[in-house]
C-alpha cells in the first residue's frame, strides 16, 4: 500500500475517532470524512510548512508546542471549507488536533513498514 494512501486511511479514522470521542466535532457522512481527511493532507502540505516558518520564533520559545496550535488551525481551515464537516470552536479543534497527532504517531510507530531497515540491515 502507498504511504500516502495508508496516511490518509490513518487521517480518516483519526477524524471518525476525534467525532466520535468529543462533542464538538462533527462528520455528517463516510463522504465527508474521506474528503475531510484528503483536504487536510493537501491543507497540511501546501499551507502548514509556510505558517511553520512564519511563526519559527514563537514555535522556538514554546520549544514546539505551538505546532500544535497551528494544527488547530489547519483543522479548522479544513472544516470551513468542507460542508458537512464542524468543529465548534477553537478549544474543540485543540483537542481534535492533539487527538489526531497521537493517532497518528502511534499509528506510524506501529506501521510494519516503518521497521524495515532495522531488520535488514545486516
Amino acid at each position: 500500500m502507498p504511504t500516502w494512501l495508508f496516511r490518509w486511511l490513518v487521517n480518516t479514522l483519526a477524524l471518525f475517532l476525534a467525532a466520535a470521542v468529543l462533542k464538538g466535532v462533527k462528520i455528517d457522512n463516510v463522504v465527508t470524512g474521506v474528503v475531510a481527511a484528503g483536504l487536510l493532507g493537501l491543507v497540511n502540505v501546501s499551507v502548514r510548512p509556510i505558517l511553520i516558518i512564519l511563526t519559527l520564533p514563537v514555535n522556538l520559545l514554546t520549544l514546539g508546542l505551538f505546532t500544535l496550535v497551528i494544527n488547530a488551525l489547519m483543522l479548522m481551515l479544513v472544516a470551513w471549507l468542507v460542508p458537512g464537516f464542524y468543529i465548534d470552536g477553537f478549544g474543540t479543534g485543540l483537542l481534535a488536533a492533539l487527538l489526531l497527532a497521537i493517532v497518528s504517531a502511534l499509528v506510524s510507530w506501529l506501521n510494519p513498514g516503518r521497521w524495515y531497515i532495522y531488520r535488514y540491515r545486516g
